[in-house]
């Protein structure tokens, strides 16, 4: 193994052991098929503007791992998701999930596709669809999550549709995250927010989670 090589190899291990992952079956193997598969198609069709393998470890495969403790039921829609991120990573480590990735960007979506096919991910499946437009099934996601997508009323309004009933959406933001709580629909709240501390980031992240209130329960 060359240096650089079990450098990353090591720098994935160590992250994966603080956030309390690493004792799950073939996740290292299978993320690093998938770390070398964004980074030899980054390089000919720009997915994202991490360039390094070291960076590409914490800023989007620990970025994405470190919600995993926060996800409940059994089907999650990753919206605008990009090269496949936090979906690809969130389905790795729980292969009982069925996890849908939607994005509108024809060539992030060739290569959901082209590391479902590689990674043998029979619980994933890629849409190229923007989110207004998109059905999804009739009874909608246990949770809907997003990586930086949009503004949080954005988020919620363009997916309410898509949220089952009892489901959650799942925001992923920066530190400025409270500022957008006021432009949440009426009836949606927030129910918890999470200091997400990402191994080898100095960046301050939050999850916030929300629900639509008790008294509207019942997709529209």
């Amino acid at each position: 193994m060359r240096h650089d090589d079990r450098r990353v190899h090591e720098r994935l291990e160590q992250g994966l052991a603080e956030l309390g992952l690493a004792d799950r079956p073939r996740v290292h193997e299978v993320l690093m098929t998938l770390l070398a598969l964004l980074h030899k198609w980054n390089r000919a069709y720009n997915l994202t503007a991490v360039r390094s393998r070291d960076d590409m470890v914490s800023r989007h495969l620990l970025d994405s791992a470190v919600v995993a403790p926060y996800l409940n039921g059994s089907t999650l829609l990753d919206v605008g998701s990009g090269p496949g991120l936090p979906g690809l990573v969130l389905a790795i480590l729980a292969p009982e999930r069925r996890v849908t990735l939607l994005d509108s960007n024809g060539k992030k979506v060739r290569f959901q596709r082209q590391a479902v096919m590689e990674l043998g991910l029979t619980n994933v499946t890629p849409v190229q669809a923007r989110v207004e437009a998109f059905a999804g099934p009739a009874y909608g996601y246990d949770a809907v999550i997003s990586r930086a997508f949009a503004s949080l009323g954005d988020f919620v309004s363009l997916s309410t549709r898509l949220v089952a009933d009892g489901g959650r959406w799942l925001a992923m933001k920066g530190p400025t995250v409270e500022d957008e709580l006021s432009g949440l629909p009426e009836d949606v709240t927030q129910v918890a927010s999470h200091e997400l501390r990402v191994p080898f980031e100095a960046g301050q992240r939050r999850l916030v989670i929300l629900e639509r209130t008790a008294s509207t329960q019942g997709r529209h």
